[in-house]
């Protein structure tokens, strides 16, 4: 549905920080979007180097921006506008990540008010769980609390 030129129109990250590289489904308040994990990302170099693993940080923040991604898509109106990530709940991580492995990752809206998202956020490796969480953000400075 959208390839690396579109998203990069609409979410502000660059290398080495833009994470989603493709997004293949958005639908009312969900959206699937992928990320290719390969041996060449500069985080291997130190984290695990002889054994690398993808830093769970980083599975939260592929995590967020697909969801900025599904935030701008609901409420077009904020396009243009900063979205902050300012809340994380009931983070798991289920397996490694690793290079070779394709990261599927799959966000839900839970909630709207306005600008501000609380999501239900997934990601998969081979169908099999591999990080969740509970998201919030908050486009063109609503205050978080406005969500609860």
């Amino acid at each position: 549905m959208m390839d690396i030129n579109e998203i990069k129109k609409i979410l502000p990250h660059r290398y080495p920080l833009l994470l989603v590289d493709r997004i293949v489904e958005v639908s009312g308040d969900e959206v699937v979007g992928i990320k290719n994990v390969t041996v060449n990302e500069p985080f291997f170099e130190g984290h695990f180097p002889d054994r690398p693993i993808m830093p769970g940080v980083l599975i939260i923040e592929a995590m967020a921006q697909t969801g900025g991604i599904l935030a701008y898509t609901i409420a077009p109106q904020y396009k243009g506008s900063s979205i902050l990530f300012v809340g994380i709940d009931k983070v798991r991580f289920r397996r490694q990540v690793v290079p070779g492995d394709q990261l599927v990752l799959k966000l839900k809206v839970l909630k709207q008010r306005g600008g501000l998202f609380k999501m239900k956020a997934e990601a998969f490796v081979d169908d099999q769980l591999a990080a969740e969480a509970e998201l919030m953000a908050t486009i063109d400075g609503n205050h978080p609390s406005e969500a609860k």
